[in-house]
């Protein structure tokens, strides 16, 4: 049986993906206490976390691997291939002086990997941000999907425990990677790959959402986990006035692992609050429809912001900025439903139904193929 849909982690990919855009939004209207918009970065440590649960939990036994990787591919291909036809406009010039510091001479070949999705594989930034800069993150999930039908088949054999159990393995393997970086600095650790480094959030999720099929009970209120996120990410704020102290500055350090807890629990226990029929407040049908527009926000924001940008420049910091903030979501959330109903929905539908016509059209010509070289029907029928 076909587990149910999780509204509510929909509704919470919506802010998420907000979180994101508030974060490079201080790039063009900073507001007093910026920095602490600067933790909206982690809005792709949720997605990541959250990409792991939900292609376990919608996962249906006997999906070939390949069409597991079409299936995705029609997901998040068209749309980021728009995407970054219309970012190259903004973040790039024939000119080999630009007048603007995110914008970078054309250069045909490490355009190319970011049409391939391969450009997340260096920590070069003028390779990791080329094309679109918010689409790294899709090197890491296209490197994630690769990896999943593996993953998912080991964590398929345990049960609750056991998911639980290794999920905290790779917490401790996550912490133990933070610790390497910053004893060993300047070590193969600090420059691995974001695909590899990253992959541990897509395994959490995977995890859970695992041990959650098998039984697990999660027995913690939604609104306890978004008390207990927004308290971790007042104190990382607040306490940067007492860095210097070692327990200070060991949270600080590993702030991202921390945050990959939160996103786990949280993920955890919203899903189960769906589960259990729970009022939620992420299943209000605006908030719904906002995350279903969510990919596509999080493809063009980076786009729309800097566009902007080039024309008015960076805005004084003030409250009044705060306009700035409000007409631009306007703006992104209408080009996001424009992308997501013109291209994402239609190509998906597309893809997926000329896959599903090709596969039909293989099992009918096997199954007609069989039927002929099956020996003993017609000849038996002729002797008798």
């Amino acid at each position: 049986m076909r587990p149910p849909r999780l509204d509510s982690l929909t509704g919470l990919r919506w802010w998420a993906a907000f979180a994101v855009f508030a974060h490079h939004m201080t790039n063009i209207a900073p507001l007093p206490g910026s920095y602490a918009l600067s933790f909206g970065s982690y809005g792709v440590t949720f997605f990541f976390v959250l990409s792991g649960f939900v292609l376990t939990w919608s996962a249906r036994p006997g999906t070939a691997v390949s069409t597991f990787y079409w299936r995705r591919f029609a997901r998040i291909y068209p749309s980021h291939f728009i995407a970054l036809l219309l970012a190259i406009p903004v973040f790039y010039s024939f000119s080999p002086a630009a007048e603007d510091w995110w914008v970078k001479p054309v250069n045909v070949g490490i355009l190319a990997l970011s049409f391939v999705l391969l450009q997340g594989w260096s920590r070069d930034p003028v390779i990791l941000f080329s094309g679109n800069p918010a689409a790294w993150t899709l090197t890491c999930e296209a490197f994630f999907y690769a990896l999943h039908p593996v993953i998912n088949r080991i964590f398929g054999k345990l049960r609750v425990r056991g998911s639980l159990l290794l999920v905290g393995a790779v917490i401790a393997a996550a912490f133990l990677y933070r610790f390497g970086v910053v004893l060993f600095p300047g070590s193969w650790l600090a420059d691995a790959p974001l695909p590899v480094v990253r992959l541990s959030e897509f395994v959490i999720g995977i995890g859970i959402a695992q041990a959650m099929l098998s039984g697990w009970k999660v027995r913690i209120a939604p609104v306890w986990c978004y008390l207990g996120a927004g308290a971790l990410i007042a104190w990382l704020v607040i306490s940067l006035r007492w860095s210097g102290t070692p327990i200070v500055d060991f949270f600080r350090l590993t702030a991202n692992e921390w945050i990959i807890v939160a996103c786990a629990i949280t993920i955890a226990a919203v899903a189960w609050s769906d589960l259990t029929g729970k009022r939620s407040i992420m299943r209000w049908r605006p908030f719904v429809l906002l995350g279903e527009w969510s990919y596509a926000f999080y493809l063009v924001h980076a786009t729309v912001i800097y566009a902007l940008l080039a024309v008015v420049g960076v805005q004084p910091k003030g409250w009044s900025n705060l306009l700035w903030y409000v007409g631009l979501l306007i703006v992104t959330v209408a080009a996001a439903a424009a992308l997501h109903y013109l291209v994402e929905r239609p190509c998906e539908r597309f893809l997926r139904s000329w896959w599903d016509r090709r596969l039909e059209r293989r099992t009918q010509l096997a199954a007609s193929v069989s039927d002929v070289t099956t020996p003993g029907d017609g000849r038996a029928d002729r002797d008798s």
